[in-house]
């Protein structure tokens, strides 16, 4: 949900990809099984933010910020399925040595 907040009051698709990304590979280093749950966990929280903003906020954000918030899923899909795969190296090089 903070990801979102930040989305919505910084307003960069950028920064808020990037914090996507790096919780998202937290998350898969974490708990290396179905990544692709933290790609749904972390990144329905940024239009949903993005929903609430619209109704409960002073800040309206705009109809691109709205259809951006969407291409959140894909750095989150990276950072979940790297974050796995490093953990599956990491739990590999620590039973061959």
């Amino acid at each position: 949900m903070g990801t979102g907040w930040v989305d919505v009051a910084v307003n960069d698709l950028l920064f808020t990809a990037l914090l996507v990304l790096a919780s998202c590979m937290m998350l898969g280093l974490l708990r290396r099984r179905w990544p692709w749950r933290w790609v749904l966990v972390v990144g329905i929280c940024i239009p949903i933010t993005e929903y609430a903003a619209y109704l409960f906020w002073t800040m309206k954000p705009t109809r691109a910020q709205v259809y951006g918030s969407f291409l959140a899923f894909f750095p989150g899909i990276a950072g979940a399925y790297g974050g796995s795969f490093m953990r599956g190296v990491i739990d590999h090089l620590r039973e061959g040595g």
